[in-house]
């Protein structure tokens, strides 16, 4: 014989596939945030690989005053385009056409100046509005290495080292890897896929509890052999079930896109083996339990359908708030982070995208921070309902 609790969860998680808005929503969520994910990250390695696929395309008048400066471009992948004299309003047209990255205009008193040893003016015209700083960036590094190679010549000539003027020179070494580099980007943006366990739970939390009393379907529910507790749970359990499935399909989807991404390009990388996978959905699934909990309990206390969705609407922008005030802090991970739900979630993936071992507290933490929590509440719900206040909406 089944037990009450699973009969009514059974009953509460047919009604709840029945529903085509409910569905929908889940496959929403399920395929949107890691899709966005994706596209962001492929959006970054295009572009910051664009320069070595496409090269760049430079516009300079007055090629012909630096034969030199021309051929350093060249090879640096710099394609030259020598163009005539042109005004300041015709460079302007040229460069809304996004053909060239920049126009370099060399005047005509370059040659002169630079034979006198006085500084040569080289002009560079470009176009802010456009997205092709870093390919300006390489133009200038070329002309920077220009002007220090002529000076160096220089010194040379006059019987001076040029490392004279150079007294220190400093030597960078980075000891951060790939995936410590990553962890802070990928983490972050890992950390939205746990927002779903809050929305797809909130339809059916609502539409079993306070869409039934308005139904009065509540009341012919009640009136079975069955505890409070079990109708409460029953509801929780078919309520968060959405939650847990759309998230743990989330973090599955993600990891095969952030594993089939070229992030090295980006000097990222992933480092999440499928069995850390695993303990991070199994560890989120109070997270959920937690989020349906949360709408059970309130949406039982609202007198209407529309005053439910109205409370949690508002509720769901709780669980962005400690997250969003640790990034704007800039704060260190520490141990209190993994008590505080969904704040713990984020921590644990951003850890982990490190490569290293963090052992299990933060496992356990995660998990029963969450856990906890919905398991009060729900005790609270089962207590609520014993009310005939609750059952009449008074």
């Amino acid at each position: 014989m089944k037990s009450k609790l699973l009969i009514i969860f059974l009953k509460e998680l047919r009604e709840t596939l029945r529903d085509k808005r409910t569905l929908g929503m889940l496959a929403m969520f399920t395929l949107l945030y890691p899709a966005m994910i994706g596209f962001m990250l492929h959006q970054g390695i295009d572009r910051s690989t664009k320069t070595e696929r496409e090269g760049i395309e430079l516009a300079v008048i007055g090629a012909a005053r630096a034969p030199t400066l021309m051929a350093q471009l060249g090879q640096k992948n710099i394609t030259v385009k020598d163009t005539p004299a042109m005004d300041e309003d015709a460079i302007a047209d040229l460069l809304r056409e996004k053909k060239f990255v920049a126009v370099l205009r060399l005047p005509d008193d370059f040659t002169e100046n630079y034979y006198a040893m006085r500084p040569a003016r080289i002009e560079v015209w470009f176009d802010s509005a456009t997205d092709r700083d870093r390919q300006r960036g390489d133009v200038e590094d070329v002309l920077k290495l220009y002007g220090a190679n002529i000076a160096s010549a220089r010194l040379l000539a006059h019987g001076v080292s040029p490392a004279a003027l150079s007294p220190i020179q400093v030597q960078r070494y980075d000891t951060g890897t790939n995936a410590a580099r990553s962890a802070v980007v990928v983490g972050s943006i890992m950390g939205i896929l746990f927002f779903p366990a809050f929305m797809l739970s909130m339809s059916a939390a609502v539409d079993s509890t306070a869409g039934e009393r308005e139904r009065r379907s509540l009341e012919v529910l009640m009136a079975q052999p069955a505890r409070t507790w079990e109708l409460v749970g029953g509801k929780w359990l078919a309520a968060s079930m959405l939650g847990i499935v759309g998230v743990t399909l989330e973090l599955i989807l993600a990891h095969i896109i952030l594993k089939w991404l070229p992030l090295e390009e980006l000097g990222m990388s992933w480092s999440l083996g499928w069995g850390e996978l695993m303990l991070v959905c199994l560890v989120t699934v109070p997270l959920s339990l937690l989020a349906g909990a949360i709408h059970i309990a309130l949406a039982m206390n609202a007198k209407t359908f529309k005053e439910a969705q109205t409370i949690l609407s508002i509720v769901l922008i709780v669980p962005f708030i400690p997250g969003f005030i640790v990034s704007f802090l800039e704060l260190k991970t520490a141990d209190w982070m993994y008590l505080v739900p969904m704040m713990s979630n984020q921590t644990l993936v951003k850890e982990l995208s490190k490569g290293g071992d963090i052992g299990s507290l933060p496992f356990l933490l995660t998990f029963l921070c969450s856990a906890i929590p919905a398991l009060l509440l729900i005790a609270f719900a089962s207590w609520r309902m014993k009310s005939e206040r609750y059952v009449l909406a008074v």
